[in-house]
C-alpha cells in the first residue's frame, strides 16, 4: 500500500520539527511537507497533494479555523487538528469539528517534545483513520441538519433509557441526534471517545443547542428524563441503580479496548440494569469498541440501532456491531432518534415514577 501523505501546518518551528520527525517514524505515514502558515500551506497542498493535513488552531496571517472553513468549502480533505488544552483552544477545536475536521489531538501543556513523542502512536492512528474518513464539502455552518424536532405522544416510564457509543465523527453525529430529542425524552447516557479537558465544553455547547439538558456525567447522580449525560474524558461511565432509580457511575480504571472512556463498560452495564427498557445506538467511529457489549444488550432484550455507512464519517464501530449480530436496524443518522422514540413508545409507557 502507498504511504499516507501528510502535510503538517503549524506556526511553531519546534512543533513542525517534532511532528515531522515523529510522524515520519509511524508505519504507513510519509510527511511530505511542513508549512508555517495557511498561505504557504495552500501552495503546498496544490504542489504535493497530501492525503491528510495536521492543522494548528492558532496561527498568524490566517488562523486555523478560517483556513479550515475555506478548505472544506473549496477543496475538502481530511484534517486532524492539533489543539491546545486551554479554554480558547477547546472551543476552537469543537468549532473545527463542526466545520468538518475529522479529529483532533491535544498538545501537552508542559515538556512539549516529550509529550508529543508520547502521543506519536495516537497521532498516527488518528491520521490513518482520517485518511479513510468520508469528508464532505461544507459551507462554514455546522455539518448536518438536525432534522425536525420530535415529540413524544405520552410520558414514558423512567425505566426507559437510551445508551449511545461514538468516536471519530461522533461530535457532530451526537449534535444531530440530540437536537431532535424532545424535553420529555428518556434519559440518555453517552460515551464519546474524547480526552479530558474537552468533554465539559462539548456538553455545554450541546446544552445551548438542544431542548434536553446536556451535561458531563457526575458520579452517583440520578439519571433523569430529558437529560443526556456524557462520560467525562478519562473516566468510564456505567449505569447503576440506587433503590428504584438509575444512577451514573464513574471510574478511571484501566482503558478498555484502548479507550477511557470506553463504550464497552457503558453498554455492559445497560444490559445488566436496563435490559429490554433500553435502546442502544452505535454511531460513527473507528474500531470495534462496544460491539460485543452491544450484543449483550440485545441478548438482554434491548433494541439496538447502528448508523449506516453512507452517513458515517468512519464506518468502523457500527460495522463491527452489525457483524456480531448486535443490531436490529441500520439507519441513516437523521432517522435514528425518531426510530428510537417510536420503539420506546410502542414498548409501552409502563409505570411512570417521578
Amino acid at each position: 500500500m502507498k504511504p499516507i501523505k501528510v502535510l503538517v501546518i503549524d506556526d511553531s518551528a519546534l512543533m513542525r520539527g517534532l511532528l515531522t520527525e515523529i510522524l515520519g517514524r509511524q508505519p504507513g505515514l510519509k510527511v511530505v511537507g511542513a508549512a508555517p502558515d495557511p498561505l504557504v500551506a495552500r501552495e503546498m497542498i496544490r504542489a504535493l497533494s497530501p492525503d491528510v493535513l495536521t492543522l494548528d488552531v492558532e496561527m498568524p496571517k490566517m488562523d486555523g479555523l478560517e483556513f479550515l472553513e475555506k478548505l472544506m468549502r473549496l477543496r475538502p480533505m481530511p484534517v486532524v487538528m492539533v489543539s491546545s488544552l486551554t479554554e480558547r483552544g477547546t472551543e476552537a477545536t469543537l468549532r473545527a469539528l463542526e466545520l468538518g475536521a475529522v479529529d483532533f489531538v491535544a498538545k501537552p501543556k508542559l515538556e512539549i517534545a516529550r509529550g508529543i513523542e508520547a502521543l506519536g502512536a495516537e497521532i498516527g492512528d488518528k491520521i490513518r483513520t482520517a485518511a479513510q474518513a468520508k469528508v464532505r464539502r461544507t459551507d462554514g455552518k455546522p455539518g448536518a441538519s438536525a432534522g425536525q424536532p420530535l415529540l413524544l405522544s405520552r410520558h414514558l416510564s423512567t425505566e426507559k433509557l437510551i445508551a449511545i457509543g461514538s468516536s471519530t465523527g461522533g461530535t457532530e453525529a451526537l449534535r444531530v441526534l440530540l437536537m431532535q430529542l424532545p424535553p420529555n425524552s428518556p434519559g440518555v447516557l453517552i460515551t464519546q471517545h474524547m480526552p479530558a479537558g474537552f468533554t465539559r465544553s462539548f456538553a455545554e455547547r450541546l446544552d445551548t443547542l438542544c431542548r434536553i439538558t446536556v451535561k458531563e456525567a457526575e458520579d452517583k447522580e440520578r439519571i433523569l428524563p430529558g437529560h443526556a449525560y456524557i462520560a467525562p474524558g478519562d473516566f468510564h461511565l456505567r449505569l447503576g441503580r440506587s433503590g428504584a432509580n438509575y444512577i451514573a457511575l464513574l471510574d478511571n480504571g484501566p482503558p478498555v479496548n484502548r479507550h477511557r472512556p470506553s463504550v464497552e463498560p457503558l453498554f455492559l452495564s445497560v444490559a445488566q440494569y436496563a435490559g429490554k427498557n433500553a435502546v442502544g445506538i452505535m454511531l460513527t467511529g473507528m474500531g470495534k469498541d462496544g460491539a460485543t457489549a452491544m450484543l449483550a444488550m440485545r441478548e438482554a432484550g434491548a433494541f439496538n440501532i447502528a448508523q449506516d455507512e453512507a452517513t458515517c464519517v468512519v464506518f468502523g464501530m457500527p460495522k463491527e456491531a452489525i457483524a456480531v449480530g448486535a443490531t436490529q436496524e441500520v439507519l441513516p443518522l437523521e432517522s435514528i432518534a425518531p426510530r428510537a422514540l417510536r420503539h420506546l413508545e410502542s414498548a409501552g409507557a409502563g409505570h411512570v415514577r417521578v
